[in-house]
């Protein structure tokens, strides 16, 4: 992984295109690392090395195609569906970390498609593909419909537990040893760095350090929406309280409080009685956020005790 950033990637798989020449997603069964300046250009193959499995799909009228595709660089901007798919892969295959590569426009590029349990569809083909599976016997349900689908339907990455494959997307980054619980929840570009507990959200563009415990309902605010800049990241070894929020980077060994939403303009009364913005504390380990249940103001102290960590059992390797 160390070369990563200078890295171009290659992957042969598999792209399902519409009737009208829309490609809907790509499947990358192999994808990997590669030299920089390579050839960038997804070139459609003669041959598949599943027997059956490129053909025409005559209930979703799409056509499911072998496809070969170069990046020259992991640092040039996206420039097609095969190509973000790919590096999407590549994130969730643990050969590339989050907010190391580049994904500008991603959402511009990838359609919005109705995610059935026979593979990708239109919105405009997914009524008639409804009707023909009926009358050819076959079950077909809709799981969502977004751009980007879940994780598990492409990459299952070794020693990590999902309870809901629905709440992880592709693009996810689960170090091994990680858990994601049922309310948990983890977007592209994001992720968890060793094991980690999940049972709230981590948004696009997070990161969270080995050894930490994201409580069921708390959010790790991105910057997906909504114009924030702060750079929001959790060190080693936090406990991000249930139901709290964050909105600012932690160091490691910190605390937030059940409950307590800390949002990098808020204001948080220091031990030696200054009163900062939360956003001057980016960054600080060993910090212990709370809301003094007297005034109701966010103050932080220096943590004077260690909670008890992750349950080592629960987190072992998965065999």
């Amino acid at each position: 992984m160390s070369d990563f950033l200078t890295s171009g990637a290659t992957g042969e798989g598999y792209a399902t295109v519409s009737r009208n020449g829309v490609v809907l997603d790509a499947w990358f069964p192999e994808a990997r690392l590669a030299p920089a300046g390579g050839q960038a250009a997804t070139m459609r193959l003669h041959h598949s090395d599943v027997e059956g499995y490129a053909r025409t799909d005559d209930i979703r009228r799409v056509e499911i195609v072998p496809i070969r595709t170069g990046i020259a660089s992991l640092q040039d901007a996206p420039v097609d569906v095969h190509d973000a798919y790919l590096r999407l892969h590549l994130l969730s295959l643990r050969q590339v970390r989050p907010n190391t590569v580049n994904l500008d426009n991603i959402f511009q590029l990838i359609p919005t498609v109705a995610w059935t349990t026979l593979g990708p569809c239109t919105l405009d083909d997914l009524d008639e593909a409804r009707i023909e599976a009926r009358i050819r016997g076959v079950g077909l349900d809709v799981k969502g419909i977004d751009k980007i689908p879940r994780m598990t339907d492409y990459v299952v990455p070794g020693g990590v537990r999902i309870a809901d494959a629905g709440r992880v997307r592709l693009g996810a980054y689960l170090a091994e040893g990680t858990m994601v619980m049922h309310e948990g929840f983890c977007n592209y570009n994001a992720g968890t760095l060793g094991a980690c507990m999940v049972e709230g959200r981590i948004s696009q563009g997070i990161v969270v350090g080995a050894g930490s415990d994201i409580g069921g309902g708390a959010s790790l605010m991105g910057t997906l929406s909504g114009g924030g800049k702060e750079k929001v990241s959790v060190g080693e070894r936090c406990l991000i309280g249930a139901n709290a929020g964050l909105g600012i980077a932690l160091g490691d060994d910190c605390v937030i409080e059940a409950g307590c939403y800390l949002t990098a303009g808020a204001l948080v009364k220091l031990e030696d009685g200054r009163t900062v913005k939360a956003r001057e504390l980016s960054g600080q380990s060993g910090l212990l956020f709370w809301r003094n249940s007297r005034t109701g103001g966010l103050e932080a102290i220096k943590r004077k005790k260690v909670w008890g960590g992750l349950n080592p059992q629960l987190h072992a390797k998965a065999s």
